[in-house]
């Protein structure tokens, strides 16, 4: 794009980062007048980019989708930006996204600048990607939740809880919400009638009913605070009262609030109430923390320590 002023590249710039413009606002925005922003939109088509005008009293202009696009214009931020996630991608919870990532990396650095390539490159050659084990979403079950969220579809779906029982869902979809590895939807129950959150890894064969809803407002500051209240009052299959020789400040950064509570006692030590399905993750999570602890409930709990401290005791003596 020799020929490109580097106006142009700023209305171009613009045209990508908003579905549509008035022109008399990208005229304000590029400080120059109605007629310049014509001729300017009029070069962009030249090059490929299919620039739709608008009708109505103001006029404008909107960047189509298509599948003859050119390829995005990237700042050298917004392309390093582009490729970390694409570098990382190995590590996320969706089914096969790490093959299509490289894919896409490889087309990526294919259109970059040499500077800009030299960089990418630079950071795939110094970067390894750690993958952690756990379920995966299938993409298209995302795609299509995802429409169903935009367009305020009731959506359907087959879903196990965490007991094993197996139910037929209709609902609401509302947001989806990515914590860590999972996913989460969050979504008004039709039958329940009441709010739920969904793992999407226990979800399968979702669907559109093509029935459209009204939305509804949560009953929190947003979904990923909503899916945190659940999660936080959901009831663990171990419940587990713990008192830990620590002050409860110094603890607080170490527990998350989906993770447990923690009360002071005193000055130097504290309450801790937390649970979980898995007793030899809780018992890691305990150990973990670093201080000493009294286990007071429940005795699953207890007698799975002491079978681990007999472990790591039975280790350091052979070194």
């Amino acid at each position: 794009m020799n020929q490109t002023s580097s106006r142009l590249l700023e209305l171009l710039s613009l045209l990508q980062g908003r579905r549509d413009w008035p022109g008399q606002e990208l005229s304000d925005r590029l400080e120059v007048s109605g007629r310049t922003v014509r001729r300017d939109v009029e070069r962009l088509r030249r090059l490929g980019y299919p620039v739709e005008s608008l009708t109505g009293p103001a006029g404008g202009y909107r960047l189509a989708a298509g599948t003859a696009m050119p390829p995005l214009l990237l700042d050298d931020d917004e392309a390093i930006a582009i490729a970390v996630g694409l570098r990382t991608a190995a590590g996320a919870s969706v089914t096969g996204i790490e093959e299509t990532a490289v894919r896409a990396l490889v087309k990526l650095e294919q259109v970059l600048p040499a500077h800009l390539r030299r960089r990418v490159q630079a950071l795939g050659a110094s970067t390894v990607t750690l993958a952690v084990p756990g379920p995966t979403v299938d993409p298209q079950h995302l795609s299509v939740i995802a429409a169903c969220c935009r367009d305020s579809e009731c959506l359907r779906f087959s879903y196990r809880a965490r007991d094993g029982a197996d139910s037929r869902r209709e609902v609401e979809p509302q947001a989806l919400v990515n914590r860590g590895r999972r996913w989460y939807l969050v979504a008004w129950d039709r039958r329940r009638r009441d709010w739920r959150t969904f793992r999407l890894d226990r979800l399968s064969t979702p669907g559109s009913t093509g029935v459209r809803f009204a939305p509804r407002t949560l009953p929190a500051r947003d979904a990923a605070a909503y899916v945190e209240q659940s999660i936080a009052g959901t009831r663990n299959r171990f419940e587990a009262r713990i008192t830990l020789h620590a002050a409860a400040a110094e603890l607080a950064e170490r527990v998350p609030p989906w993770a447990g509570t923690i009360e002071p006692i005193d000055a130097v030590s504290c309450e801790l109430r937390t649970g979980d399905d898995n007793l030899r993750w809780l018992a890691m999570r305990i150990a973990m923390l670093g201080v000493d602890f009294e286990v007071h409930e429940p005795p699953e709990l207890v007698e799975h320590l002491r079978v681990l401290g007999d472990r790591l005791a039975r280790a350091v003596g052979r070194i």
